[in-house]
């Protein structure tokens, strides 16, 4: 599919209500564990998204349509939710993330984006030079990437016992 600010707004906006009916109530089982090691629960999942709404995102589109002559990205902190949630139930999180991603939306809209906005570059301190359509894309991909690990978590609470159905579950393996 070709970008479209439109289609990404589609999902943009539903992100946080999906993943919201999915957890809101669930019990701690299910969203307090990881895969193990060093990676991520449910938990700290939501926390990164609302850090993304709160830092990066809008503020990179932001900067790409700025009549600023500097256009260099603040590095992102993947890993602030750590500490930015700290106190936090999942509850609260959830509602955080509805109203900074609404908040996100209606700016996204307001900026009234045009196809040659579309091709307008920023710096990003990895990836050099990026379009606003490829930050917005990256965008709705991130949220679909997320929504991804939370189930494959939660599922992995499971793998031992699924039994021989864990032949055909791909999240699984």
């Amino acid at each position: 599919m070709k970008f479209s600010i439109d289609k990404s707004i589609e999902m943009l906006e539903r992100t946080p209500s999906a993943i919201s009916h999915l957890l809101q109530g669930l019990s701690p089982e299910w969203t307090s564990v990881n895969e193990g090691g060093e990676t991520w629960s449910v938990y700290d999942v939501i926390g990164h998204l609302i850090h993304g709404d709160k830092t990066d995102w809008m503020a990179r589109a932001i900067l790409i349509l700025s009549d600023n002559s500097e256009k260099t990205f603040k590095p992102f902190d993947r890993f602030a939710q750590f500490e930015s949630s700290k106190g936090k139930s999942l509850a609260e999180l959830l509602a955080e993330f509805i109203i900074i991603r609404s908040t996100n939306i209606e700016k996204l809209k307001s900026l009234n984006i045009t196809e040659q906005d579309l091709c307008k570059t920023g710096e990003h301190p990895i990836f050099g030079t990026v379009t606003l359509s490829q930050l917005l894309a990256t965008w709705v991909t991130h949220d679909l990437d997320h929504i991804s690990q939370i189930s494959r978590v939660m599922a992995k609470q499971y793998k031992d016992e699924v039994g021989p159905w864990i032949e055909f579950l791909k999240i699984l393996r």
